[in-house]
């Protein structure tokens, strides 16, 4: 019975593409910014081939890699999840989402507001822990939503827990998504609620993320098709609009998500675990807190170390990334990275993977070790794993 796991180290970068440039990104290097903290410690990963990807050997290699190791180029035209992890899934996109780096039209806003029945704040690019610390108080008084974007294609609305039910907030979010459509179809509307008073406001852990239906058959679709599992951890069904999916699990951060796939790990199914650790992104990338992104890599690196020797005989892991998000770079937004490609098993050679022009050879791979028929633009490496 073959478990593939799928883990996302969500922003974990392995250094600029070579359009990166065209993304304001050159130089970028997500796992070189983080190497340099002193809570840097990923022994696991280096034992599997970490140092060994092509321009990582500043991270140390290793003689003997445990796994089949490489990097992969996106071959898709954006640096955000939702295009990331749909190229991990077969599905390129050949328009990128639009981005508004002035602000949504009015026209959306006016839908928006007369839907909804409220006035918005914002409509700008913002951080999004210093959105609410600039208009968190003017919400509280007129209960007014704080919409903004970032430099990815994203519509976001902020809340207080006290002022906007969750539920409320959720609902605003699909009017949203309703709305944003054609032209105006954003990759994800995100709720971000908060908590807290004036000068201490926190954003708090009920995220949820609305994304686009995926226009075309992803390898999700293809392996529910076939009667396999398709198992998602974290924000993985919000990405792909619940399509492919047979069960979800959401959580609220890497802690909760390691743990379920632990528990998955011990489970007997047939098909696909695809895992989301979102914490990377979201609370350091985003906030250019180098420490705590590398304490949260280590941290994944210890429980990594224990996942490995629970692992069964056909059991396969594979570890990667959506984009980059360096946290020593001087802005907050996504980078244009390659991504790392970490491939585990009893069975898997160990083997330079080389670069690998497309996320889609993911794609590929799996649904070739689960003798799945989906056709994609990727190559797949399914060799490498020797019965």
């Amino acid at each position: 019975m073959k478990k593939i796991f799928l883990i996302v180290l969500d922003s974990v970068g392995a250094g600029s593409l070579p359009d990166a440039s065209d993304f304001g990104d050159e130089g970028a290097n997500t796992i070189k910014s983080i190497s340099c903290s002193p809570k840097f410690c990923i022994n696991t990963l280096k034992s599997l081939g970490y140092g060994n990807i092509e321009e990582l050997g500043f991270l140390g290699q290793v003689d003997k890699p445990l796994a089949a190791y490489g990097r992969m180029k996106e071959l898709s035209k954006g640096k955000d999840t939702t295009t990331g992890h749909w190229e991990l899934a077969g599905l390129i996109l050949e328009t990128p989402f639009p981005v508004y780096p002035n602000g949504f039209p009015q026209d959306v806003i006016k839908e928006f507001c007369e839907k909804t029945g409220r006035g918005i704040l914002c409509n700008n690019p913002y951080s999004g822990t210093q959105v609410i610390a600039d208009y968190g108080k003017q919400h509280k008084k007129t209960g007014d939503l704080i919409v903004y974007t970032s430099a990815d294609s994203v519509f976001q609305i902020a809340a207080h827990e006290d002022i906007v039910p969750l539920e409320q907030l959720y609902e605003y979010c699909r009017i949203a998504r309703k709305i944003l459509v054609g032209e105006h179809s954003v990759g994800r509307v995100i709720a971000r609620p908060f908590t807290g008073e004036d000068g201490h406001f926190t954003r708090t852990a009920n995220r949820r993320d609305f994304s686009l239906e995926p226009p075309k058959q992803t390898l999700l679709d293809a392996l529910k098709s076939a009667g396999k599992e398709v198992l998602a951890v974290g924000k993985i069904s919000d990405i792909f609009a619940g399509r492919g999916i047979t069960k979800s699990m959401k959580t609220h951060g890497n802690a909760e998500g390691l743990q379920l796939t632990k528990q998955l790990q011990q489970e007997k199914f047939e098909g696909l675990c695809f895992v989301n650790l979102v914490d990377f992104d979201m609370l350091y990338g985003h906030r250019n807190d180098i420490d705590g992104y590398a304490a949260a890599l280590s941290e994944f690196d210890q429980w990594l170390s224990d996942f490995l020797i629970h692992m069964e005989k056909e059991d396969i892991l594979i570890i990667t990334a959506d984009h980059g998000c360096d946290p020593g770079y001087p802005t907050t937004d996504h980078t244009r990275e390659y991504v790392p490609l970490l491939v585990y098993g009893k069975q898997i050679s160990p083997q330079c993977l080389g670069t690998r022009d497309t996320f889609a050879d993911v794609a590929a791979t799996i649904a070739q070790w689960l003798d799945v028929k989906y056709d994609c633009i990727g190559k797949s490496f399914a060799q490498i794993y020797k019965k």
